[in-house]
């Protein structure tokens, strides 16, 4: 049986150093591996026991990352082991194929953001014109597709964020806070339908999934086995589905916990 392993990156398999979580005394501390660098600065790790999982999952898995990044922040990310022949960027409204962008997937996402929500212009007005200056960072717009702002979350009131949360429902929009970040996403643009066109694609008979975010719930449902970590927001509203391992470990371990489970479950055997 073909298995597809779908993956978010950031808080599920590489974790900047605000996100390791590493409660355990220094010298008992894990040797790290930097993937990501940004601006001549390492920004993003896993575990040096997770890489070499990793690598074995690219080597002989269908390993397909799957992220809310832009196809530029992704690009910044160097997995071990070769590059992937599919991924998935900004949540779902690129599809990769061999690092460039499909063109007939690009069509798809675009009739049914077209068909299915409010345009990005009225949600992004929405956004300016509500957020304060008090605790708003940045604004951002990510490939034409979807906003976010970078927030001061101590700062950043409760009911703002469900105000928003109902304005965007009723306009075919959804809300993830994400640390520093809040996403504003249309419900058509998921994860779960861009795996599904690389299983579609690849004959893939199996999906397995992680995740730790709101944005990953649809990924989740969709795979017939998946794992969330001991943190996030999905941790943190206890969500659960079908064939979905929750993980008790939090931060950078958790990482490593995941990759051996995909490996575990069958994955790159």
């Amino acid at each position: 049986m073909t298995q597809l392993v779908a993956s978010d990156l950031d808080r599920t398999l590489i974790y900047s150093t605000a996100a390791l979580g590493l409660t355990m005394p220094d010298a008992e501390a894990p040797r790290l591996l930097c993937v990501e660098v940004y601006e001549g600065k390492p920004l993003s790790y896993v575990t040096e026991a997770a890489a070499g999982l990793l690598e074995r999952l690219a080597r002989t898995g269908l390993f397909v990352p799957t992220t809310t990044r832009t196809r530029a922040q992704y690009e910044r990310i160097h997995l071990p082991g070769p590059a992937p022949r599919f991924a998935i960027c900004a949540n779902g409204g690129h599809l990769l194929v061999d690092g460039v962008s499909d063109p007939a997937w690009q069509a798809v996402v675009a009739r049914r953001l077209a068909a299915e929500c409010a345009p990005l212009d009225e949600v992004r007005a929405h956004l300016v014109r509500t957020a304060d200056p008090a605790w708003l960072l940045k604004e951002r717009v990510a490939e034409d597709l979807f906003a976010y702002l970078v927030v001061e979350r101590a700062l950043l009131p409760d009911q703002w964020v469900k105000d928003l949360t109902g304005w965007a429902d009723g306009r075919g929009w959804t809300v993830s806070l994400q640390g520093r970040k809040l996403y504003v996403v249309p419900k058509p643009l998921t994860k779960s339908a861009a795996v599904r066109e690389v299983a579609r694609r690849t004959g893939a008979r199996e999906i397995l999934a992680a995740g730790d975010s709101l944005l990953d719930a649809d990924l989740l449902l969709a795979a017939d086995r998946s794992w969330r970590p001991g943190h996030g927001e999905l941790a943190d509203t206890g969500f659960s589905a079908p064939g979905l391992t929750a993980l008790p470990v939090r931060g950078v371990a958790a990482g490593e916990e995941i990759a051996g489970a995909f490996l575990g479950a069958g994955a790159g055997d």
